[in-house]
C-alpha cells in the first residue's frame, strides 16, 4: 500500500495539538489498544490515535443513556461529519479535535474511511436491539464494528513492498478483526446481558442450553456452559490462526504493534478457557506486567517468524 503524502512531512501546531487530545482519549479509553501502538512510530501512532478517538466516540453514542431516536440522529450526524472529512472539506482551525486528527491521518495514509461507515452501521445494530441466529448472522456484526477497524489500520500500517500474498491482507486484517471481538463478546457476556444485550448466536445458546441468558454469577441451571465457552474459544483461536498470517506482510514495528495486541487477546482467551465461569464472576483481564511481556515479544518478532515457518511449511 502507497501513502498518499509523507507521512513524516511538517506537522502543524493545531494538528499536532488534535492528535496530542486523540492520544489523551486512546490512553485514558482503550488500554490493551494503546500497549500496542505505543510500539509505532510517530506518525503512526498519532494516526492509529485518530482512528480510535473517533471510534470511540461512536462506541460512546451507541452505549450512552440517549433515547434510541435521538442515538441515530448523533450517528447520522457522526456519518456527516465523517462525509467532510472524506472529501477534504475539515480545515486546521476546526473546533473538533478528532475531526482535525483523522482528516490529517486520511491525507498522509490511504485509510480506506468507508470503515468508520461501516462501524456506524454496526453500532446502529446495537441501538435496534438485533440479535443473531447463527454464527453467519453475528459474523456481519463483527465485520462492521472489528474486522473494518482491521482494514483501516492495515490503512496505517502498509504492508512491505513484494510481500508475498499481500493482496490477502484486508482479508487477514478483518479475520483478525472477527477474533478480537469474538474475544470481546466472550468476556463480556455477564455486562452485555445487564445492558439487555446478547451477541452470542441462538443457536449456540440453545445447543449448550444456555437460552435463559447470563444475568447471574452462576450459569443458567441445567447447562453446558463450559461447553458453550470452550466451543467459541475454537472458533475465535481458528480466527486467530487464520488473522495472523498477516504479520509477515507488515513491517517489524507494525507487525510488533499487532501481534502485541492481537497477543493480549489471545491470552484473556487462555485465561477464560480455564476458568469459563469467570466471565460470570467479573471483568477477565491482564496484569501490566503480562501485557508487557507480550509487547516485547511482540518487539523481538517471534510470532511473525513462527507464523513465516507455518506459512513455508504449507507451501513446500
Amino acid at each position: 500500500m502507497s501513502r498518499t503524502v509523507d507521512p513524516h512531512a511538517h506537522v502543524s501546531a493545531p494538528v499536532q495539538a488534535a492528535y496530542s487530545y486523540c492520544e489523551a482519549v486512546t490512553g485514558q479509553q482503550a488500554r490493551n489498544f494503546a500497549y500496542g501502538i505505543r510500539l509505532l512510530p510517530t506518525d503512526k501512532r498519532q494516526a492509529m490515535s485518530a482512528l480510535y478517538a473517533f471510534s470511540r466516540r461512536v462506541d460512546d453514542i451507541g452505549d450512552g443513556l440517549l433515547p434510541a431516536e435521538a442515538k441515530k440522529q448523533r450517528l447520522e450526524e457522526t456519518r456527516a461529519l465523517l462525509g467532510r472529512i472524506a472529501e477534504g472539506a475539515v480545515e486546521e482551525d476546526d473546533t473538533d479535535p478528532v475531526a482535525v486528527a483523522l482528516a490529517d491521518a486520511a491525507r498522509r495514509f490511504p485509510i480506506p474511511l468507508d470503515g468508520l461507515d461501516e462501524l456506524i452501521d454496526g453500532v446502529l445494530m446495537d441501538v435496534h436491539g438485533e440479535t443473531y441466529e447463527t454464527w453467519d448472522d453475528l459474523k456481519v456484526y463483527c465485520r462492521c464494528v472489528a474486522g473494518a477497524i482491521g482494514r483501516l489500520s492495515l490503512g496505517v500500517f502498509g504492508t512491505q513492498p513484494g510481500a508475498p500474498g499481500a493482496e490477502r491482507a484486508p482479508e487477514y486484517a478483518d479475520t483478525l478483526g472477527l477474533a478480537l471481538q469474538l474475544t470481546n463478546i466472550l468476556r463480556d457476556v455477564r455486562e452485555d446481558a445487564g445492558n439487555g444485550r446478547t451477541y452470542l448466536p441462538a443457536d449456540d445458546l440453545a445447543k449448550f442450553g444456555c437460552a435463559a441468558g447470563f444475568h447471574t454469577p452462576v450459569p443458567p441451571a441445567g447447562s453446558d456452559f463450559a461447553g458453550l465457552v470452550h466451543f467459541e474459544v475454537r472458533r475465535a483461536r481458528a480466527l486467530f490462526a487464520e488473522g495472523y498470517r498477516l504479520l509477515p506482510m507488515l513491517d517489524r514495528r507494525s507487525g510488533a504493534c499487532v501481534a502485541a495486541m492481537a497477543g493480549i487477546y489471545r491470552r484473556l482467551l487462555d485465561r477464560i478457557e480455564r476458568d469459563p465461569e469467570a466471565v460470570l464472576r467479573g471483568r477477565v483481564s491482564l496484569p501490566g506486567r503480562e501485557k508487557a511481556y507480550v509487547a516485547v515479544r511482540g518487539l523481538s518478532g517471534l510470532d511473525t517468524r513462527t507464523v513465516s515457518r507455518q506459512t513455508a511449511r504449507r507451501r513446500a
